[in-house]
């Protein structure tokens, strides 16, 4: 047989409401709002930004990207320095295979794991571009080609 819901002492001798588990609104304590959750340590300052110290150092890195398009294909092939003259004599040595005329393999490779490598013949590139790219990404980043807004 079914049993009645029990009586509320607050809601007047209605039968009380009981959350998901199991408990009245009325019987649960009240959560102390002025102690940090579990897990995360209380600052003492709610009103500085938690990140901000993370963000500003992530603003301060930029990487410079040299992308490589190529004939028939949408998608670029991209190279990153983290200084502005190696992606500069980057840029330089791969314009000059493009003047030249005549065909050669270009290898390039990543500054971090030399081993990673792609090898592409000159033939097929089609342009080459040379812009800034903030770590933080977002609104820190310069969009590669040419506008007016900048």
């Amino acid at each position: 047989m079914h049993s009645p819901a029990p009586l509320s002492p607050r809601s007047g001798g209605h039968p009380a409401r009981l959350n998901r588990t199991g408990i009245s609104p009325e019987s649960s304590p009240e959560p102390n709002r002025s102690q940090p959750r579990a897990g995360r340590p209380f600052s003492g300052n709610r009103s500085a930004a938690p990140f901000a110290r993370v963000a500003a150092a992530l603003t301060e890195t930029a990487v410079y990207v040299v992308e490589l398009s190529l004939k028939l294909s949408p998608m670029p092939v991209s190279v990153q320095r983290k200084e502005l003259a190696d992606a500069q004599a980057l840029y330089g040595q791969i314009k000059a295979v493009l003047e030249s005329g005549q065909p050669r393999v270009l290898e390039l490779s990543c500054e971090k794991a030399e081993e990673k490598r792609v090898s592409l013949l000159s033939s097929e590139l089609v342009a080459v571009q040379l812009y800034e790219r903030s770590a933080a990404g977002g609104t820190g980043t310069k969009r590669p080609g040419f506008s007016v807004d900048s």
